[in-house]
């Protein structure tokens, strides 16, 4: 299993998102660079140029048309993904610490940290309205001042978001009119990731208090849990097998005093059936920051703390394994 190195950033990898057909793999990192790559062999197709801080979240729309990338820079951007050109620029007062479309590519969501004396907010803007793209102005506003939002997708149909925060809690957002729907509080640290199933039932998260958990989307009841002996980045599930994939290791800043070895930044397979790991891929020289399974099942990628994002292609042997219960 040779992975293919992509080598488009001089800083650690933030996030890396894959497009619904799978043949574009996106990737940011803690540089201003904002790189679309060809997911088949690795060649870099193009950046996207404009952020002047290091680019925390990236998101492209379901017809891959519109890429949509936050910042510290305190801006959300917009872009065309073919040209490159951009397209909207949403200014904030505080870093844009997540971002993504909904389903239909028409509205996008982003929220902001909790820094320099500003709140954490969730914006929502409606693309085929310009007005809001030059006022600045969202059609919806809501304040998250307990804890900050740390990630969040779309739910199913786009009626609501689920964010995880600082403290560990989950919430579902309504789209339609900000107010909390559900809200549970299932980890004890911060939440680094969470990622939806293929058809949008279930979603994991990744959290610091070293485990990764799994969610019913619609009514946020907890199914399993992964655990590990390390602080867990990000997590991703298998679209055609019961698989979930965890990266993380420990602490960036602890990094430079342990040896790979001891360091635990493997990429770890479990299965979900019966929360066992049953698998590890080595490759990365610092913690995994971001994972992400190709739609089609048949590979996958990971971003790390050492600034490469490695494309890993499943060998036969993985799609003829048996898990023995």
């Amino acid at each position: 299993m040779r992975p293919i190195l992509l080598q488009g950033h001089e800083r650690s990898i933030t996030e890396i998102k894959y497009n619904r057909d799978g043949d574009l793999l996106f990737t940011v990192a803690k540089d201003p660079v904002v790189n679309a790559w060809y997911s088949v062999n690795g060649e870099r197709l193009g950046t996207y140029n404009g952020h002047t801080g290091a680019v925390w979240c990236v998101d492209v729309d379901w017809d891959t048309r519109h890429v949509l990338s936050g910042s510290a820079d305190n801006s959300c951007r917009l872009w065309d993904c073919e040209t490159g050109k951009q397209l909207a620029l949403l200014e904030t007062n505080s870093a844009v610490r997540t971002c993504g479309f909904d389903f239909g590519g028409n509205i996008i969501m982003f929220s902001t940290d909790k820094q320099m004396g500003y709140q954490c907010f969730v914006n929502f803007f409606d693309l085929r309205d310009p007005s809001q793209i030059e006022n600045n102005e969202p059609y919806m506003k809501i304040n998250c001042s307990e804890s900050k939002i740390t990630s969040a997708v779309w739910g199913p149909l786009g009626e609501y978001i689920i964010a995880g925060h600082e403290n560990g809690e989950l919430n579902q957002y309504s789209a339609k009119s900000g107010e909390i729907v559900n809200s549970i509080k299932e980890h004890t640290k911060q939440i680094n990731d969470i990622q939806t199933s293929r058809d949008t039932t279930m979603f994991i998260t990744a959290s610091k208090d070293c485990s990764a958990k799994l969610f019913d989307c619609t009514t946020l009841e907890h199914k399993k849990t992964f655990r590990t002996e390390r602080p867990v980045n990000s997590a991703a599930l298998s679209p055609i097998y019961d698989h979930v994939v965890l990266g993380g290791g420990q602490e960036a800043m602890e990094v430079t005093t342990t040896s790979t070895r001891i360091g635990k930044f493997e990429a770890r397979f479990f299965h979900v059936g019966v929360e066992e790991e049953f698998g590890r891929v080595k490759g990365h020289f610092g913690p995994i920051n971001s994972l992400v399974f190709h739609p089609d099942g048949k590979s996958y990628s990971s971003g790390g703390e050492d600034g490469y994002v490695r494309i890993h292609y499943f060998d036969q042997q993985y799609f003829d394994f048996e898990f023995e219960y």
